[in-house]
């Protein structure tokens, strides 16, 4: 189809959005949807996942790439008039490991398009003024590199005291007026500030009702993640930037992951200061700390001759922060699976086991290899591998065990579950992140 691969035509305009946000880092930017053409809402559409879940409307990606260029093309009129109506959003609750539930928010196909759009122009805005300390949901930035910082840092300050932030339900709980307040200090785009508001006051769909929250701003759209970043570079980036750290007697950093934050500082005393003051300054932008939740953590290191860490550990993406001695006898920090992250992803493989019990074996083994090899792309890192190890463990004992259950007649003991292993393998356990296979590349 002509003209529907046009990535560096975008790339372009969003490079000239980019060097003028970081040329005046001052200036409100009122000209931005003129960038939005149709070239830009089919790239958007390129970028957009097509085998997400459909929204409220039940329209799936193959059925809008059907007349795409017709559906593109009334998309841009209506964004461009103001006619675009942003439909509810479909709710679905997520299992968290804790025994909640986790509320979603799916759009539309179409909305996820012109969310997508959108959230390029901004991004290329506030990428420009988004601190170092901000890794979650930015192009270039992971976890992996978040949980780096946070290790790195801590090992020049010899340990620290960590605060660690847990926001209640921030999804759920952001205030729009003050999300308005802080996006008028950079855009003010008429055309864009109108969809964005749309989206926030658009409805949530659950169980046959359509509600309309007065706070909030819907976990899985598309578009949330950045504001989300937006409200929290406010809240918390810069403030502990500026307000903050130059106030503390000792050295202090922030690492922050979309709304998982914690504060790391040298001096304990700084640590109680801030601590004190967090339920106010969050307070103030209509958000709640969890009392038992959000907490300050020894972490110090321990004696150098000393034979046990005597400090806490804390978690942070999944990981359980503690120190422990290296080969050569000295303290380190490391990092394994939280306890509460492996029994989950243990409990969903188990699930999914139950379920698919009867699905033939050759095919079980694909999916769970591409399960097994997804657990390790993201906790396959350096000093993890005996939790990585005990996951495949595992999940071999909970396959065998299904298998075993789907004949009253046939059994799976271990010797013929090894003989089964061999005809169908499942990868075994890697350190995808490694520091040494790194050094060791040329």
């Amino acid at each position: 189809m002509a003209g529907l691969s046009s990535p560096a035509n975008v790339s372009t305009r969003l490079q000239r959005i980019a060097e003028l946000a970081r040329r005046a880092p001052s200036m409100v930017l009122t000209t931005l949807a003129q960038h939005i053409d149709i070239d830009f809402l089919r790239e958007a559409y390129r970028r957009t996942r097509k085998d997400g879940a459909t929204g409220v409307d039940g329209q799936t990606a193959e059925a809008y790439a059907a007349a795409l260029e017709i559906n593109l093309q009334s998309l841009l009129n209506r964004f461009k008039t103001g006619t675009y109506r942003a439909p509810p959003v479909r709710r679905v609750h997520i299992p968290k490991g804790d025994g909640t539930t986790r509320p979603l928010g799916i759009p539309t196909f179409e909305d996820k398009i012109l969310q997508r759009a959108v959230a390029m122009v901004l991004e290329a805005v506030y990428e420009q003024d988004f601190l170092p300390c901000s890794h979650g949901f930015r192009p270039g930035r992971s976890a992996h590199q978040a949980l780096e910082a946070l290790r790195n840092g801590m090992m020049e300050m010899h340990g620290a005291t960590v605060v660690e932030l847990d926001i209640q339900r921030f999804y759920d709980t952001l205030v729009p007026s003050q999300l308005r307040h802080f996006l008028d200090q950079r855009v003010r785009d008429g055309v864009l500030r109108r969809a964005i508001d749309k989206w926030l006051k658009a409805g949530v769909l659950e169980n046959g009702n359509v509600t309309y929250p007065e706070k909030g701003t819907p976990q899985g759209g598309v578009i949330s993640p950045l504001l989300a970043n937006i409200y929290l570079h406010e809240v918390l980036d810069l403030w502990f930037e500026r307000e903050v750290k130059p106030r503390m007697r000792g050295a202090a950093f922030l690492i922050r992951y979309a709304d998982d934050a914690v504060l790391v500082f040298a001096l304990e005393a700084d640590a109680r200061r801030v601590m004190d003051v967090l339920p106010k300054r969050f307070g103030k932008y209509g958000l709640t700390l969890h009392p038992e939740k959000t907490r300050r953590v020894s972490f110090k290191r321990p004696p150098i001759g000393g034979s046990k860490s005597g400090t806490d550990t804390f978690d942070l993406l999944g990981f359980t922060h503690y120190w422990t001695k290296s080969r050569n006898g000295y303290w380190v920090i490391k990092r394994q699976t939280a306890k509460s992250r492996l029994q989950r992803a243990l409990k969903r493989v188990a699930d999914w086991c139950r379920e698919h019990r009867h699905m033939p074996v050759r095919v079980q083994a694909r999916i769970l290899g591409q399960k097994l090899r997804g657990h390790y792309g993201y906790f396959g890192i350096t000093g993890n591998s005996r939790a990585v190890a005990l996951f495949f463990n595992l999940i071999c004992a909970v396959w065998r065990y299904w298998l075993d259950r789907r004949s009253q007649h046939r059994h799976m003991p271990w010797t013929r579950f090894q003989r089964l292993l061999e005809r169908h393998p499942l990868p075994g356990p890697i350190c995808v992140h490694s520091l040494y296979r790194a050094a060791a590349k040329p």
